[in-house]
């Protein structure tokens, strides 16, 4: 969901909405309780695991790594102590499930789909790969545009004890843990039917997460790699965010369809183009390559808000609390309890978030990206700007009450 991460690798946080929850549609339902069953039923200890000799040593080392990350999430980062992420499951495939977005032609609110405890979600994920594409050609042959993500994971909010999976052994140690923290968090707080407030706290959770793991490993080169790596990503969605505030712009214009079509197809293009500009001055730099590659509509332009429209709000309601964890879970849930409108009112006060970024960062060079983003009950800017403060270059976002 990164995270975005490369935005076609790691939709991690997404919760499988239907493996919690009846369905009218009896096929779906069916495949979600079959899908979940199997996961669990292939889960053993990771004790257990190790003691396997014939285990590569490889993936003996990552799932020690995997133990030691655990450990940290509830020691030091006051998430869940339980057995999620205690128990390794191989999948035998790439990806735990695929979710399905879709939004309207000329229009970028997703479709929603509603279930009893879950409550409204912007997908519907399926365990099997031809099951997801085969609802994505049942969307679009009703008009929409349609986008299919592979999950490497996704949190059942402690109804089950969530397993690590094969499909995430391969991330590096930083990754892997942000996944960790990240997927616990939805442990934490849940607000019924609204996933950009669920998953935008997760992610401050992983960020927030990986910064103190990576500080508490006294790895300073991997911390720069991380803070970099995660530098360039955020400029890469505040580019897709500013290009999807354009399009809003063109929807919303007392146009033709047809005008619309075009302007659609002018906007993207040029957003893909700006993205091959920004990231060709960062050799070695993959994130987000599979996504762009793509043919990019307004599916996949939805799906991304929902990880980090709120994520500046949440940084910043952090820092109030002054770093202390428990106390900003205690918020968060507070906020959760509220309906969708008070919640938005409560995260939309005037704050600065600031990243330092180490001198000679490649990413200090972005300067003055602003995203307008509409959000139902308000409307918010957020800007990334470049400043200097004590002789030290950062980076500035500024989040403003526009209404």
């Amino acid at each position: 969901m990164a995270r975005f991460f490369d935005l076609g690798a790691r939709w991690g946080g997404v919760l499988l909405a239907g493996v919690l929850a009846g369905c009218a549609n009896v096929g779906y339902y069916v495949q979600s309780i079959n899908g979940q069953f199997d996961l669990v039923q292939r889960a053993r200890p990771i004790e257990t695991v190790l003691a396997d000799e014939g285990l590569p040593e490889s993936l003996k080392e990552k799932l020690r790594q995997a133990v030691r990350i655990r450990r940290f999430a509830s020691e030091a980062l006051s998430l869940p102590d339980n057995p999620s992420y205690t128990e390794y499951a191989e999948l035998e495939r790439p990806f735990a499930v695929w979710n399905v977005f879709a939004a309207p032609e000329l229009s970028l609110t997703s479709r929603q789909w509603c279930f009893p405890i879950v409550g409204c979600v912007f997908y519907r994920g399926y365990f099997s790969e031809a099951d997801a594409q085969d609802f994505a050609v049942e969307q679009a042959a009703q008009g929409d545009d349609v986008y299919v993500g592979g999950v490497p994971a996704y949190s059942t909010l402690g109804w089950f004890d969530d397993p690590l999976l094969n499909t995430v052994m391969h991330y590096p140690e930083e990754e892997l843990a942000g996944l960790i923290f990240h997927e616990l968090a939805h442990q934490v707080a849940y607000a019924k039917g609204d996933t950009t407030f669920n998953e935008s706290f997760a992610t401050a959770v992983e960020l927030e997460g990986v910064k103190r793991w990576l500080a508490a490993g006294g790895s300073p080169e991997r911390a720069v790699s991380y803070r970099q790596r995660k530098r360039r990503n955020q400029a890469v969605v505040a580019l897709i965010l500013r290009y999807r505030g354009v399009l809003e712009t063109v929807y919303a214009a007392d146009q033709s369809d047809q005008w619309k079509r075009w302007r659609k197809e002018e906007t993207i293009t040029a957003m893909k183009n700006e993205y091959r500009g920004l990231v060709s001055g960062w050799p070695g730099y993959r994130g987000y390559r599979s996504w762009f590659a793509q043919p990019i509509n307004n599916a996949q332009l939805a799906s991304v808000a929902a990880y980090f429209e709120l994520v500046t709000a949440f940084e910043n309601l952090l820092a109030r609390k002054n770093g202390d964890l428990a106390s900003f879970y205690q918020a968060v849930k507070e906020l959760a309890s509220m309906d969708r409108d008070s919640r938005r009112r409560a995260l939309r006060a005037p704050a600065i978030a600031r990243r330092w970024l180490a001198p000679g960062d490649p990413a200090q060079g972005i300067d003055v990206v602003g995203v307008r983003q509409q959000i139902t009950g308000y409307d918010l800017f957020h800007a990334a700007r470049s400043a200097t403060e004590d002789g030290r270059k950062i980076a500035v976002a500024d989040t403003v009450h526009l209404q």
